[in-house]
């Protein structure tokens, strides 16, 4: 199991790495804060009892590179800062440890207008290796359902406010949803969640030698259409005390180039769940018993030309509630690195109304067609 998370956590950092090095001019930012907040209960009354005891405190470290690179992807999302951190919770707590994490980060702007002034408000997105969890046991620590391994995915999303205090030293308050799961590998999978509130500063390490460019030239944007086929590979635990069962499948997307940022298209998923029969000795299942069949709606959110966001609302045709596929529909979200040969990897998770389902490795191709015409911004 933690072989598998120190290789999820390898290839994010891999990522956002590629993309560092792409950047011919860039800021450090260095960045620290206090945060606190509450767990959330799922409204069980174990949950609703560690929700009591449990009162978030942590510290959190990062170090972040802002590109002032002159393309049309830096100057599209406001000249984003993207690095890596380490999140650390004060406070030791029997049912759930002391969550610590590390990982890579993106943070952007919510306007090219707020750069120039005191106070401006950003988004951000962390996501890599949550650790030094105290996980569910059933003799040493039977209250902790929300998590059922030490080494988890960690996420944390929000929006931030920064101030001004000189042109290199800043204070921030941050407000967003932390998670920690494994993505059902290992049951109880609940998931932790903490709302923290954070106040801290931030500082800009070396010379303030760059500057915002007011404009800069777009390329013109090829319209035309693009052919996605992807391999999924993960593993999904059923039960508490179980082994895990691998858990796979492939996909076709057809997908158009709508903006320079994002491309929308339609598909199909075809899932396969080995291991019936173990699961349920004394049963008998045929071939179509582990398939399951869906039509998908995709959107690719473009970082820049290698770094994109899969986003994917699924139908299914055909499911089974045994493989705990628990509604007609199912999400998805992750991250992909397309590299030149077109030959893209990357992790996602895919869940059922918010519930996770397993963890997908993936490894695809693109297949880009025809270019119907080219506009401009």
């Amino acid at each position: 199991m933690s072989r598998t998370y120190v290789i999820v956590f390898f290839l994010l950092t891999s990522f956002f790495a590629f993309d560092l090095r792409a950047q011919s001019k860039y800021q450090k930012v260095l960045e620290v804060s206090y945060e606190g907040g509450p767990l959330i209960s799922n409204g069980k009354d174990w949950a609703d009892d560690l929700h009591n005891i449990i009162n978030y405190q942590g510290v959190d470290v990062r170090l972040g590179w802002r590109s002032f690179a002159k393309d049309h992807y830096t100057y599209l999302y406001r000249y984003p800062v993207f690095g890596v951190g380490y999140s650390g919770t004060l406070p030791y707590y029997s049912e759930i440890g002391r969550p610590q994490a590390v990982y890579a980060f993106g943070e952007f702007p919510m306007s090219h207008k707020g750069l120039f002034r005191k106070f401006n408000l950003s988004y951000y997105g962390q996501i890599g290796l949550g650790f030094n969890l105290n996980p569910f046991d059933p003799d040493k620590n039977p209250d902790n359902l929300f998590i059922g391994s030490e080494m988890n995915a960690y996420i944390h999303l929000g929006i931030k406010a920064n101030y001004k205090i000189t042109p290199k030293l800043m204070a921030f308050t941050m407000v967003g949803l932390k998670h920690y799961s494994n993505g059902a590998t290992k049951k109880p999978n609940a998931g932790i969640n903490l709302v923290p509130i954070s106040i801290g500063f931030g500082t800009n390490l070396g010379k303030q030698s760059y500057e915002f460019e007011e404009e800069v030239k777009f390329p013109s944007l090829e319209k035309r259409w693009f052919w996605n086929f992807a391999m999924y590979a993960g593993m999904k635990n059923y039960k508490i005390g179980d082994r895990a069962y691998f858990r796979g499948g492939f996909g076709v997307n057809y997908l158009w180039e709508a903006d320079y940022r994002y491309r929308l298209g339609l598909g199909t998923d075809v899932f396969f769940a080995p291991g019936m029969e173990t699961r349920y000795p004394g049963q008998k299942f045929d071939f179509s018993d582990q398939v399951s069949v869906a039509v998908v709606g995709s959107w690719e959110w473009k970082l820049n030309d290698r770094l994109f966001v899969p986003i994917g609302f699924g139908a299914y045709l055909k499911r089974n509630e045994l493989n705990e596929e628990i509604s007609w529909f199912y999400e998805r979200v992750g991250v992909r690195y397309r590299f030149q040969s077109n030959i893209f990897a990357g992790l996602q998770i895919k869940a059922h109304k918010a519930k996770a389902d397993f963890f997908e490795f993936t490894v695809g191709y693109t297949v880009p067609g025809k270019i119907r015409y080219t506009g401009n911004r």
